[in-house]
């Protein structure tokens, strides 16, 4: 029974995987398709649909917003999300506990309950209109945790004697943080980037409540599947999409996964590496 445990789990993982990606797979497949219905078998193949989203004029602009608001929302989270970790490393208190509920509670809130409580705040305190601003407020609010996680546990794994050995050294707490702390906490901050950058873009409910006369890609594509005609291109779209997000979530794995010297070395080996 013991031997045969791993071929099992090997073989459910596998099924688990084909049953939820499986109908994602299809999207490129029926982007290939030469005729506007989702069918099988194929008419043919063709990139005509791919040809014609360079000439969507609306689909662009949609897209600019998009890239806009992941670049804006990814960078904001993120350098919030160190300033903050970095405070509860250097400086622990009484009820840090709570303020890391307060920052990670978005994950538990659902984006629907999340969207009308946004709408409520910033229409009816701050009286500010639907518009991408908006959408950035609740796009950094969504992203925030997501950034904490990931550079507050990088930055627990730091061995603090490094820094104590670059201020015995005569630097000062700014230049320590730039020559020690950053670049052993860079490719927490890098993967951070990127998955927040790839949650922003693909995030719909947030966008859909908060968004104006400026939709987001999401918001965009779901206004054109009430047209039939339309739905090739949308999967084309839709292809480009899933192959950006993969490539970005894949680079934001591997940052995260990348070597950083911790405790378990010696003093001799920490002083050396400085």
């Amino acid at each position: 029974m013991t031997d045969k445990s791993p071929v099992l789990l090997s073989a459910y993982v596998v099924l688990l995987i084909a049953v939820i990606y499986a109908p994602v797979m299809l999207i490129p497949l029926f982007s290939l398709n030469d005729a506007i219905y989702v069918t099988l078998p194929l008419m043919g193949l063709t990139f005509e649909w791919y040809q014609q989203l360079a000439g969507n004029q609306k689909m662009l602009e949609a897209l600019s917003n998009s890239l806009g608001l992941a670049v804006a929302s990814s960078v904001v989270s993120t350098a919030l999300a160190t300033l903050t970790a970095l405070g509860l490393r250097q400086q622990p208190f009484r009820g840090q506990y709570g303020l890391v509920g307060i920052i990670v509670l978005p994950l538990v809130i659902p984006p629907v309950v999340l969207g009308v409580a946004l709408i409520g705040i910033l229409r009816n305190y701050f009286h500010l209109p639907a518009s991408l601003t908006s959408i950035a407020i609740g796009h950094i609010l969504l992203c925030l945790p997501f950034a904490f996680l990931t550079v507050a546990t990088r930055l627990q794994a730091i061995d603090k004697n490094f820094e104590e050995a670059s201020r015995d050294l005569g630097e000062g707490a700014l230049a320590t943080f730039l020559r020690v702390t950053l670049p052993l906490a860079l490719p927490a901050i890098i993967s951070s980037l990127l998955l927040c950058f790839t949650i922003s873009f693909d995030e719909f409910v947030l966008a859909f409540f908060l968004g104006g006369n400026e939709p987001t890609l999401p918001v965009f594509i779901f206004s054109q599947l009430r047209f039939p005609n339309r739905l090739p291109s949308v999967l084309a779209l839709g292809t480009c999409i899933l192959t950006v997000s993969f490539l970005m979530l894949l680079t934001s794995a591997w940052a995260s996964r990348s070597s950083y010297p911790t405790t378990s070395r010696g003093p001799d080996d920490q002083l050396s590496q400085l």
